[in-house]
C-alpha cells in the first residue's frame, strides 16, 4: 500500500496480546509435536529426528532469541528421548543432537539480528512521522468557513512522506490552500516540498494578493532547483463570501461539485508553466475567479489518482468516482473514493497520491449555541441552537 496518512499514533488496545503471542511460539511447537507424533507413529527412527530442526528454524522468524532457544531445548530434548526410544545408535544419536543445537543457536542469532533491524526500523519510521507532521500538519475538519478532509499515500514502502504536499491554512485574507507535485521521487522531491509549503505557509499569512503568494513561491524555487526541476500545483484562496481564488501553475485540474448537483473540472483559462520553469517560458499564470456558493465543494488531488491503473492499464475514472461518492461529509466522500483507488490498482498505488477536499456547508448546517445566561435563581437555562450565516 501505499501507506495512507492519518493522525496520530496506534493506541490500539490489542498491542500487549500482541507482544504476549510473540513471545509464545505457538507454531513451532505444534511442529515438534507433529514431527513427534509421527516419529511415535511410524517408528521410522533416524530418518525423522532431523524434521525436528525445523521448529527453532521457524522460530527464528518470527519469535525472539529466548523462544527460539526454548524451541531448540524442548527439540532436543525430544530428539534424544525418541532416539533412544527407536534405538537410534550412539554416533548417529549424537550427530542428529549436535545439528538441532547447532540450527537454535543459529536462530537464536538470526532472530537477535532480525529484533535489531526492527528496532532500527522502528526508529526511522518514528522520524519520518515526526518529519511527516513538520511537513504535513494535519489538517482539521473544519477551516474558516469550510469543511475539509485530506487522504495521502506515499508509494514507497515504509515512507510515511513522498514529493506529493498540500496545506490549507486561514489567514488575514481568507483561507488559502495548496496541492502540489514535485516531480522526481525520494529525498530530494521531499525537500523540494519543504520548501515549497514552507514559503507559501509565510507568503499566504504576508501577501494579500493570491498572485503575489505564487511569485514568491515561484522565486524561491528559481534560486532553489536545479534547471530539470519543477513543482506543479494549484494555489487557491477564499477571499470573500461566494468567491473562490484560483491560480493553476501546470496542474491537474481541480473537480468542482456544485450543490445543485454535477461534476466539473476547473480548466484554467490561460494555462501557465509548472512552478520553477517561468524563466524558461516568461509566461505568467492568470488568477481564476469562481463562484462557491453554500454546498459547494472542490477536489484538488495529484496525478497519483488520476494516473493510477488496474491490471488492464485503465485510469482511475476520479471524476466518475467522486459522483458516485459525494456526499455531505467530505470525510467520507475522500475515504470511500480511497478505498475505491485501491481497490483499482489491486491493493497498492504506484505513485504518491493526494486528495484535499473542502465544501461550503450550507447555512442550515452551521448552528451554534445562543449565550447562555443564568437565571434568577442561579440556574442555566438551556441553549437553543441558532443558524449562523457563514
Amino acid at each position: 500500500m501505499s501507506q495512507a496518512r492519518h493522525h496520530g499514533g496506534d493506541h490500539s488496545p490489542i498491542r500487549p496480546f500482541r507482544n504476549r503471542v510473540a513471545v509464545l511460539p505457538v507454531l513451532p511447537v505444534l511442529v515438534v509435536a507433529v514431527v513427534v507424533l509421527v516419529d511415535l507413529s511410524g517408528g521410522a527412527g533416524i530418518s525423522w529426528l532431523p524434521l525436528l530442526a525445523v521448529g527453532p528454524a521457524l522460530a527464528a522468524t518470527t519469535n525472539g532469541p529466548r523462544g527460539v532457544l526454548c524451541v531448540g531445548l524442548l527439540a532436543v530434548a525430544l530428539g534424544a528421548t525418541l532416539g533412544v526410544h527407536d534405538g537410534v545408535p550412539g554416533r548417529e544419536l549424537a550427530a542428529v543432537l549436535a545439528a538441532l543445537v547447532a540450527v537454535a543457536l543459529a536462530g537464536g542469532l538470526a532472530s537477535a539480528l532480525r529484533g535489531r533491524r526492527e528496532r532500527v526500523l522502528a526508529a526511522v519510521r518514528s522520524v519520518a512521522e515526526t518529519a511527516q507532521h513538520a511537513l504535513l500538519k494535519p489538517v482539521p475538519a473544519t477551516v474558516g468557513p469550510f469543511q475539509v478532509a485530506v487522504r495521502y499515500s506515499a508509494a514507497a514502502a515504509e515512507a510515511r512522506i513522498g514529493g506529493d504536499l498540500y496545506a490549507l491554512i486561514p489567514t488575514p485574507y481568507g483561507v488559502r490552500l495548496i496541492v502540489g507535485d514535485v516531480r522526481g521521487k525520494g529525498l530530494p522531491a521531499v525537500g523540494t516540498a519543504a520548501l515549497v509549503l514552507g514559503v507559501f505557509r509565510e507568503a499566504a499569512y504576508d501577501e494579500p494578493d493570491l498572485l503575489s503568494v505564487v511569485d514568491r513561491i515561484e522565486r524561491s524555487l528559481a534560486r532553489n532547483l536545479g534547471p530539470d526541476d519543477f513543482v506543479t500545483a494549484v494555489v487557491a484562496g477564499y477571499p470573500r463570501t461566494g468567491h473562490l481564488e484560483m491560480v493553476n501553475c501546470g496542474h491537474a485540474p481541480p473537480l468542482l461539485v456544485r450543490a445543485a448537483g454535477g461534476v466539473v473540472p476547473v480548466e484554467p483559462a490561460h494555462p501557465a508553466p509548472p512552478l520553477g520553469l517561468r524563466t524558461l517560458t516568461g509566461h505568467t499564470p492568470d488568477l481564476q475567479v469562481l463562484p462557491f456558493g453554500d454546498g459547494d465543494q472542490l477536489l484538488l488531488y495529484t496525478d497519483g489518482v488520476t494516473e493510477a491503473r488496474d491490471r488492464g492499464r485503465a485510469f482511475y475514472p476520479l471524476d466518475e468516482g467522486l459522483a458516485r461518492h459525494v456526499c455531505d461529509e467530505p470525510s467520507r466522500t475522500l475515504g470511500a473514493l480511497h478505498d475505491e483507488l485501491l481497490s483499482h490498482v489491486g491493493g497498492r498505488l504506484h505513485d504518491d497520491a493526494a486528495l484535499l477536499l473542502i465544501r461550503k456547508p450550507t447555512v442550515r448546517e452551521v448552528v451554534v449555541p445562543e449565550p447562555a445566561v443564568c437565571g434568577a435563581a442561579g440556574t442555566r437555562p438551556a441553549t437553543r441552537p441558532t443558524a449562523r450565516s457563514v
